[in-house]
């Protein structure tokens, strides 16, 4: 593989940043982190002109039909600007229709999406907090031609925002038995799950807004009491579709964990030389340099991996769940580590909400917990390669 952009990915990548630089400064950004919303409705019918919502979408249904380095080139700049929309959140649920949705699925849901006309979202987390299927409860039972979903998916990503979500429930011959009393293998859970379409204002769903500590994205508890629901894909045979869906979403948010470092770098860089302290600039002592040296290498490592891992799913390589593991532990670290430098090289305005430097350690740590931190990742690695 090469590990370059192409001509193609740099012009799409180039358009990306000119296109946020000018629609969304971080003035905008801190605007929107006040909307109950969270994003703005004409940004969102922007992308969907320039082709970003239908990009992975075949063009048979009003997509793009690029590839997933394409969409990790868009990435980057999305977190590179903090971009507050529910990009990744309609990723995750369009990926699980590409996967799994049948015809009359994928005609009527895709072309929407690419549209800009319906965002989507994906609901698997509940009480527990890990996305481990021994420890999903929320079931589904049937009922004539649909199912009727019970349960509390908790963390939603644009939840409030999403005009149908990809709920994954239990639907297995065991749906009855719930509680910590039933004891399951995993390959037992897994071999349950189904996933299930359900819509917007659907009677009996409930949607209540979640504080985040990243202000810039909006999550949701889901309170789902008998609602209507629509099978995705085949009973009990969801789990692998939601393996699929998860690796890129490790993979996307790796993209965005790179945009972070590259824009926290520069800041950093910038205010060292800005800054003077006792006649000189910051950036001439040894330690600043060192800082900024160590955030460089964190960027171009975290770059590797992940347009490596990204070249796996793109492929749809056996290997991909360990690369995607690999990305998503690396740069989950990287962005942190990256995002509190930052902070420390600022000093004591760094610490201020007038300045930006939380807002990007505050995505920093978003990404960090969102599908397992780095420790559960490296665990992943290590079963896959069987160290474990």
């Amino acid at each position: 593989m090469h590990f370059g952009w192409t001509a193609e990915q740099e012009l799409l990548r180039g358009t990306a940043r000119e296109f946020l630089e000018r629609e969304c400064p971080i003035s905008r950004v801190r605007e929107w982190m006040e909307d109950p919303r969270g994003y703005s409705p004409e940004v969102w019918a922007q992308l969907a002109e320039l082709g970003w919502l239908g990009l992975l979408i075949p063009e048979a249904y009003g997509g793009s039909g690029l590839g997933f380095v394409d969409l990790v080139a868009i990435l980057e700049e999305t977190g590179r600007a903090l971009l507050p929309s529910p990009f990744l959140a309609t990723l995750q649920g369009t990926l699980a229709v590409l996967r799994a949705g049948n015809a009359t699925q994928r005609e009527e849901i895709l072309g929407a999406v690419a549209a800009g006309e319906r965002i989507l979202s994906f609901a698997i987390t509940e009480e527990s907090g890990t996305e481990d299927a021994r420890d999903l409860e929320t079931r589904a039972a049937r009922d004539g031609s649909g199912y009727r979903v019970t349960g509390i998916k908790l963390f939603v990503p644009d939840g409030q925002n999403a005009d149908q979500i990809v709920v994954v429930a239990r639907t297995g011959a065991d749906v009855a038995q719930t509680g910590a009393d039933v004891a399951r293998t995993g390959a037992e859970a897994e071999s349950g799950m189904s996933l299930l379409l359900v819509d917007r204002g659907a009677p009996g769903l409930e949607v209540r807004p979640l504080e985040s500590i990243d202000p810039t994205r909006r999550i949701a508890e889901l309170r789902l009491d008998g609602v209507r629901a629509e099978l995705l894909g085949e009973d009990a045979a969801g789990w692998n579709t939601w393996c699929w869906v998860r690796d890129r979403g490790l993979v996307a948010l790796a993209a965005e964990a790179v945009g972070g470092v590259e824009k926290v770098l520069e800041d950093a860089v910038a205010y060292a030389k800005q800054r003077v302290q006792f006649g000189k600039p910051i950036g001439v002592n040894q330690a600043i340099k060192h800082k900024c040296a160590d955030m460089l290498i964190d960027l171009e490592s975290s770059r590797s991996i992940t347009h490596y891992a990204a070249w796996n799913a793109a492929q749809d390589l056996e290997e991909t769940s360990l690369f995607a593991s690999m990305a998503k532990a690396f740069t989950s670290d990287a962005y942190r580590r990256a995002s509190a430098e930052n902070i420390q090289i600022h000093g004591g305005v760094g610490f201020t909400w007038e300045y930006d430097c939380h807002l990007y350690f505050r995505r920093a740590k978003a990404i960090e917990v969102s599908y397992g931190d780095s420790v559960h990742h490296r665990e992943q690695v290590a079963e896959l390669l069987n160290l474990a």
